[in-house]
């Protein structure tokens, strides 16, 4: 069996921002983010799949979850052959998917899940009316009607969230959604570049990030030997920039 992916998980409602968080962390060396609704855009909706798959979105509903880690895995071992996705240098980040207890379950011989990053979002109206704004403005009409918009929330409570329950409490990390984007990312990365730097290489140099840091307080301890023996040597202190 192929080892399992390295991953995170952005967890939370529809219109906490998992995938705007997404996009921003795909663009930091080492991070890979993929979204669920990424694999089923690529659909081919003349196709048997994509058929089946236009029934349930349509109408709000989640997709069968075996066939939804199909189409996920499949995707996922395209953009490995590709070298798109590194499994041995990018840590993965997932949103929208697992949406069930039951994906959670299937996905656990794929992903080695390091770490839940729970997107909390305290006043439900206000996700609803991002929402649809959002909708409206990328020419999503229907994806715009409140009706589908509150379908998925009730969705999201019945189906999704219970999946919170499949990981250890400690593994889970709560962010509040409402902030800007850039005070949810700073909490993000406060969280995810740990578990970067305990599992991968650094991304840029490639060498290993605890080798690095520990090389970096060692070369510091030096200088400060050598400063302290300078002062030794000529009872003064040592001039300091910047005064």
């Amino acid at each position: 069996m192929p080892p399992k992916f390295q991953t995170v998980l952005l967890f939370g409602a529809p219109g906490a921002g998992k995938g705007t968080q997404g996009k921003i962390l795909a663009e930091v060396p080492g991070f890979y983010h993929l979204s669920c609704g990424e694999v089923f855009r690529t659909l081919d909706m003349s196709s048997e799949l994509g058929r089946t798959f236009m029934q349930f979105s349509s109408k709000g509903l989640l997709v069968p979850d075996d066939l939804t880690v199909k189409m996920w895995y499949q995707n996922m071992q395209a953009r490995t052959v590709l070298a798109d996705f590194k499994p041995n240098a990018d840590l993965l980040v997932l949103d929208g998917i697992p949406r069930s207890v039951k994906q959670a379950r299937l996905l656990s011989k794929h992903l080695d899940v390091l770490q839940v990053i729970h997107l909390v979002c305290p006043n439900k109206e206000e996700m609803i009316s991002r929402l649809r704004r959002r909708a409206l403005k990328e020419n999503r009409i229907d994806d715009a009607q409140e009706e589908v918009i509150r379908k998925r929330w009730q969705v999201y409570e019945c189906e999704t969230y219970p999946v919170l329950g499949c990981y250890p409490k400690s593994m889970i990390r709560e962010v509040n959604a409402t902030g800007s984007p850039a005070r949810v990312l700073e909490q993000i990365l406060g969280h995810l570049v740990p578990v970067q730097e305990a599992h991968f290489h650094n991304p840029v140099t490639g060498e290993p990030v605890r080798k690095a840091v520990k090389a970096t307080r060692a070369t510091a301890a030096k200088d400060q030997k050598a400063a302290h023996r300078t002062t030794s040597k000529t009872g003064r202190k040592p001039v300091r920039s910047g005064r």
